[in-house]
């Protein structure tokens, strides 16, 4: 399977980040990362791309890595619809006390608008 994983810093990402890779060797699963700016956290690009290679070097498994600009949700979709991947996986999604989920913007836009397969991480 053809996976992209968006990754913006946040916590939920990392676990995202982490289940993915595990999948990806246990399924054979070809990986690219997309490292996108995410406006509610403070963690750069460049420290998230050392994050996901220290992930990927962990687990022996290699992967496409790219830094997307513009729009995270919009960019994630147009990625995985024009190159034709067959899931985008994403972290987000925290219970609230009330028991909901609260999903962040990307994460929401991307589950509204994709026609490819959506596998949020929580």
């Amino acid at each position: 399977m053809k996976i992209l994983l968006g990754i913006g810093g946040s916590e939920d990402s990392i676990r995202a980040l982490e289940q993915t890779v595990e999948r990806a060797l246990a399924a054979g699963d070809d990986l690219t990362v997309a490292i996108v700016e995410n406006p509610n956290t403070d963690v750069s690009p460049d420290d998230i791309e050392s994050q996901v290679r220290a992930v990927l070097d962990e687990a022996d498994l290699g992967a496409d890595i790219r830094h997307v600009d513009g729009d995270p949700g919009s960019r994630i979709v147009d990625i995985a619809e024009e190159e034709g991947f067959d899931q985008i996986a994403l972290g987000g999604g925290e219970t609230s006390p009330m028991g909901k989920i609260n999903i962040g913007g990307i994460a929401e836009f991307v589950l509204l608008n994709s026609h490819v397969t959506v596998k949020l991480v929580r």
